[in-house]
């Protein structure tokens, strides 16, 4: 019998120690686990944190920057006002076509094909280049950090005797042709894009030389908002 007894303690204080110590292996991997979610929401926690701090940074700079926008479209709209002409309250001058469109907010700058480019060509005529030094200096002195668009056209005439595949690849190779003076002389890169329109946006009819004439062009196109 005592050895029976002796047995059946041996026994529990076995299965005793087993459940202590697999008590222990289930804390110890609870707290481990535990550790690593601890670990993770940290990380998570700051990096909120740095966006929150990036987005108002963000959030400061474009602030600082519209009010830039709205003081210059008040200062143009109130010139306006005062029966200047568009050329001349814009900086631009009157010796070029120049029109406002307060509902889109931008200012364009409309030049000829005809005082760029030879016909058929896309190379910039040199002795031309006063005229963009001209627009450089304006988009600097008053637009500075403003993004600005060069749109190239055409007229609907078919290529002809001529490399270009058609006149979209014209318009697009004139259109980047001013880009990159502009960007050699001055204006930031990341502030101007090329846009090429072809023959799909004429301002007159493409029945008369006159109208032609018209719908060979290339505007500046300055975002005021």
């Amino acid at each position: 019998m005592r050895n029976t007894g002796k047995s059946v303690i041996v026994m529990l204080l076995g299965v005793f120690v087993i459940t202590m110590f697999t008590g222990c292996t289930n804390w110890k991997k609870r707290y481990e686990g535990l550790e690593v979610e601890h670990e993770n929401l940290k990380s998570r926690y700051q990096v909120c944190v740095g966006s929150l701090d990036s987005a108002k940074a963000e959030t400061g700079s474009l602030a600082g920057r519209i009010q830039s926008y709205e003081s210059t479209i008040a200062e143009l709209e109130d010139q306006l006002a005062q029966n200047k002409s568009t050329g001349e309250a814009s900086g631009f001058g009157d010796q070029y076509d120049v029109a406002y469109d307060a509902e889109k907010g931008t200012l364009t700058v409309t030049l000829p094909n005809a005082i760029l480019f030879a016909p058929g060509k896309a190379s910039l005529k040199s002795a031309r280049n006063a005229d963009l030094n001209h627009i450089i200096s304006v988009l600097q002195g008053k637009y500075q950090g403003k993004d600005i668009d060069i749109v190239g056209h055409t007229d609907s005439d078919p290529i002809s005797k001529s490399s270009w595949a058609d006149n979209w690849q014209l318009s697009a190779e004139r259109a980047l042709s001013v880009l990159r003076y502009l960007k050699n002389n001055g204006i930031d890169q990341a502030k101007i894009r090329a846009v090429a329109c072809g023959p799909a946006r004429p301002v007159a009819s493409n029945a008369t030389a006159s109208g032609k004439a018209e719908n060979r062009r290339v505007e500046i196109v300055v975002n005021m908002k």
